[in-house]
């Protein structure tokens, strides 16, 4: 089928990086994608070799006059462009349009999963779009795991790619960072600083080196400081596989995080409405945790005040190897849209 992917960039790369993920993996399986984006400058270090099958198309107004593809998906509520909307109305018959949600362990996603929200009013009047959930049960629309993970998985060579990034032998303990400024991070710092364990800290650009760096963090003590450079989607993949233990953020790297099978601890996207405490809760709720690791989480959102619980990699590897197989046997996404747009899109 012909898609056309919607995407407009809001902050952090999130939006691009989900958008970036389904598109190249819908292409993997023969479909025609085209990523309409307002900002693909982060492609360039994202996904630098592109992908066979996808078309990035910058996303301006009033844009190409291009016609709808077989299947619409705007990604997070990002309203396609009026006068496109107008097209998809005028074919005949229109194509398949969804909304690709963000993700979420909450309930109401299996209740909102696969519903049909008809368009009354503009120039999609007449239309009907369906929302689109990835979710943490079998009665969402999953997660996005490619085909070929487990088959990369299987030939990577850690040590290998850690002398590729300018890291000799790895010391006992390997952690990597990706965050955005969460209030617990001095006292991440002082503690592996201070413990007992050699521990080498790969920290990603952008907003997690800018924090680093305003807490004045130096290698010191049993802490070892590597700045690392952007990576490839493919890349960073390879980052989680080579550490004992993940620090993510957003949407795209807590799943990565979890397929890695390795423990991880998530910075959810941090709201001025609280909302995302509950979107923690739940997903707490969904990855059962030890309780030390649970308290762990909460310390480090900001939940709760007080000094963090002592890193416990080992103790946490048995809950990361549960979560991992529990994502592994949901409904994968990209197979569960071509599912859902089987009936639908005019093909």
């Amino acid at each position: 089928m012909r898609w056309d992917l919607f995407c407009r960039v809001i902050d952090n790369h999130g939006d691009a990086g989900v958008c970036w993920r389904v598109a190249a993996e819908l292409a993997a399986r023969g479909e025609q994608v085209r990523l309409w984006m307002d900002d693909a400058s982060m492609l360039r270090w994202m996904a630098p070799q592109g992908a066979s099958g996808v078309e990035v198309v910058p996303w301006q107004e009033p844009g190409e006059a291009l016609e709808p593809g077989d299947v619409v998906v705007e990604a997070f509520g990002c309203d396609p462009p009026s006068a496109f909307v107008a097209r998809m109305a005028a074919a005949s018959p229109p194509p398949a349009w969804l909304n690709l949600e963000y993700l979420s362990a909450e309930s109401y996603v299996e209740r909102s999963h696969g519903l049909p929200s008809p368009v009354s009013t503009g120039p999609g009047a007449g239309l009907v779009k369906h929302f689109f959930y990835p979710g943490f049960t079998a009665r969402t629309g999953g997660v996005l795991h490619e085909r070929d993970l487990a088959a990369r998985r299987a030939v990577f060579d850690r040590d290998a790619w850690l002398r590729g990034i300018g890291v000799g032998p790895a010391p006992e303990r390997v952690v990597s960072l990706f965050c955005y400024e969460p209030p617990g991070l001095p006292r991440l710092l002082d503690q592996l600083a201070s413990g007992p364990v050699r521990t080498l800290l790969l920290v990603t650009p952008g907003r997690a080196t800018a924090a680093v760096r305003a807490a004045g963090a130096t290698s010191r003590g049993s802490l070892q400081l590597h700045f690392l450079p952007w990576l490839s989607q493919r890349d960073y993949d390879h980052l989680l596989w080579s550490c004992d233990l993940n620090f993510v953020r957003g949407e795209d790297s807590v799943v990565r995080g979890l397929l890695a099978g390795v423990p991880s601890v998530w910075q959810i996207y941090p709201q001025a409405d609280g909302a995302h405490l509950a979107k923690l809760e739940a997903f707490l709720r969904w990855l059962d945790p030890t309780p030390d690791l649970r308290a762990f989480f909460l310390a480090w959102n900001g939940v709760t005040p007080g000094p963090l619980p002592a890193l416990d990699p080992g103790g946490w590897g048995a809950a990361a190897t549960a979560a991992r197989q529990r994502l592994e046997a949901l409904p994968e996404l990209a197979t569960e849209l071509l599912r859902f747009t089987a009936g639908q899109a005019r093909i």
